[in-house]
């Protein structure tokens, strides 16, 4: 079990003031599963009210305006979260169950319908069918996708943008978190199995000492459903466990990005982000 702080500061800086800002922020996690939220708070720079609400994928969203000028808005998410190592999985659908399975729920008609930013250029739908063909069940050929997914792409910040799809990524076999959790659906969604995109953190530096602060970044990993629901980093080709903290679920980034908005000004925005990340115990 770990107990990890996290310090996500956000915002954006504006050329010239804006009058008035429209925003939400995924910043928060909540209590589910193997996670339990012991602190979770946002303080947002100029002052505004928030309104908090579970979206759709069960999500936790903050929004809030400001209605005074102002030249940077800063949004600073502080959490502390308990983290138990997840289960083994009990169950592992045949491929006949599954299709039962999607029949009956639309969240899972849902999990199985790519987005422009997960769609696979066709030789990544064709290594997900030859993994499908071997004849595994659903579970053992979404970990062997996500496994071969992983290790054919490189970590590499900056040849991508928040924009890109999979099939950018894919066809440079480089980019980020996002791109490889976004080629990792595309093939798992391509194999007729439901998969859903994971934002979140990870301690990037198992290794560290109890109190030190690390400097870290948001995170995204891969979670597929086989008779539960099934987490796995392709970017680390790692199980994902008590290093991880999770923030939201969706069908891709765009349903999970930290802050948005709009405002109200004569000037351009510049993005800031900065994350520490402290395991406490």
């Amino acid at each position: 079990m770990s107990r990890i702080r996290i310090v996500h500061r956000t915002g954006f800086s504006y050329d010239a003031p804006a009058t008035a800002s429209y925003n939400e922020a995924r910043m928060l996690p909540h209590s589910a599963g193997e996670q339990f939220v012991l602190q979770a708070g946002l303080d947002i720079r100029p002052a505004a009210t928030q309104h908090t609400y579970l979206d759709y994928w069960g999500t936790r969203v903050s929004t809030f305006e400001v209605l005074t000028p102002h030249t940077e808005l800063s949004v600073t998410a502080t959490s502390l979260v308990e983290v138990r190592p997840a289960p083994v999985p009990r169950s592992d659908l045949g491929w006949d169950e599954l299709a039962g399975a999607v029949g009956s729920s639309v969240a899972l008609v849902e999990a199985l319908t790519q987005t422009a930013s997960t769609t696979p250029p066709d030789d990544l739908a064709e290594l997900a069918r030859r993994v499908a063909d071997e004849g595994a069940p659903v579970g053992e050929t979404a970990l062997e996708i996500c496994r071969e997914v992983g290790a054919a792409m490189q970590y590499v910040p900056g040849v991508t943008g928040v924009g890109s799809t999979a099939s950018d990524a894919w066809g440079d076999r480089k980019g980020v978190c996002q791109d490889i959790a976004h080629v990792a659906l595309g093939a798992l969604r391509s194999a007729g199995i439901p998969a859903r995109y994971v934002s979140g953190y990870l301690h990037p530096d198992a290794g560290a000492a109890i109190g030190q602060t690390v400097t870290g970044e948001s995170h995204a990993w891969v979670e597929w459903f086989a008779g539960e629901w099934r987490a796995y980093d392709p970017t680390n080709l790692t199980e994902v466990g008590e290093l991880h903290v999770t923030v939201g679920r969706g069908r891709d980034y765009t349903d999970v990005s930290p802050l948005r908005g709009v405002y109200a000004g004569p000037g351009a925005s510049e993005l800031f982000v900065s994350v520490e990340i402290t395991r406490v115990s």
